[in-house]
């Protein structure tokens, strides 16, 4: 099984001092070093190109010291890396977790104190990716089970004439002795559906909705909702004639919930 490498990025003015770091990160093998920097402006380019996901940061730096390249960073929009502060002087290890720095360490370095750094990087790293890992399962299992939204293509009886009408044309549909009627913005016609049981299961049904028994209607084509006697309410539709559609008594409760009314 490969060890996946965490991109690491050093920065500091002082060339030995990032040869000590590189050689101390030796010992890490998912520790991979994508680049070095000696100053703030080089880190904030390395940053912006590199993507690392940890950087190892002299607080003191020319150009702009390290608070002044996550500011700048902040500024210019640049997704942030976990960042473990290099130090002389402890004086900044309050800021620097004022800042969200990962952690900090002194100079000279020991390698106990880089130890559980870079055990705290690793441990956010992993985490972070888990999430993202059991998310991305759980949209995939969503989408894998939630039945896909259907264009489906209708066939519309008018006028002597048969239609072939895209779904989300469709306004409202309605049942009256046993036949079914379909309503868009331009015509109204007959549908060779039997029934609307059989109507609604070819429809997609995050937009199709059974108001009533002898209606379906289409959720994205209601202009109005119509409060009605004994608290109960219709949906005037975007058709030509503005039909007021009844909502049943068993389906009142969820336009309630679906508007906060």
């Amino acid at each position: 099984m490969s060890l996946k490498k965490i991109g690491a990025l050093i920065v500091d003015d002082e060339q030995p001092a990032r040869d000590e770091l590189m050689y101390l990160l030796k010992s890490y093998p998912d520790i991979e070093i994508v680049g070095q920097g000696k100053n703030g402006v080089e880190a904030v380019s390395l940053i912006r190109d590199l993507n690392p996901q940890l950087v190892f940061l002299d607080v003191q730096i020319p150009g702009m010291d390290g608070f002044g390249v996550i500011k700048k960073l902040v500024e210019k929009k640049i997704p942030l890396p976990l960042f473990i502060f290099i130090t002389a002087y402890d004086q900044y290890a309050v800021q620097a977790f004022e800042v969200n720095a990962l952690d900090y360490v002194l100079k000279p370095i020991a390698k106990s104190r880089l130890e559980k750094a870079v055990t705290k990087a690793r441990h956010m790293i992993e985490t972070a990716e888990s999430t993202r890992e059991k998310i991305d399962r759980l949209v995939h299992m969503l989408e894998k089970n939630r039945q896909a939204p259907q264009k489906t293509k209708l066939i519309v009886k008018s006028g002597g004439r048969l239609h072939l009408v895209d779904s989300d044309e469709v306004i409202y549909a309605s049942i009256e002795d046993g036949v079914i009627s379909i309503v868009t913005k331009d015509f109204e016609g007959q549908s060779n559906f039997r029934t609307v049981e059989e109507l609604q299961a070819s429809l997609d049904p995050q937009t199709f909705w059974r108001v009533h028994r002898s209606y379906l209607i289409n959720i994205n084509r209601i202009k109005e909702v119509v409060p009605w006697f004994k608290s109960s309410f219709q949906l005037k539709m975007d058709d030509r004639k503005q039909t007021e559609v009844p909502v049943s008594r068993a389906q009142t409760r969820k336009l309630r919930q679906i508007l906060n009314l």
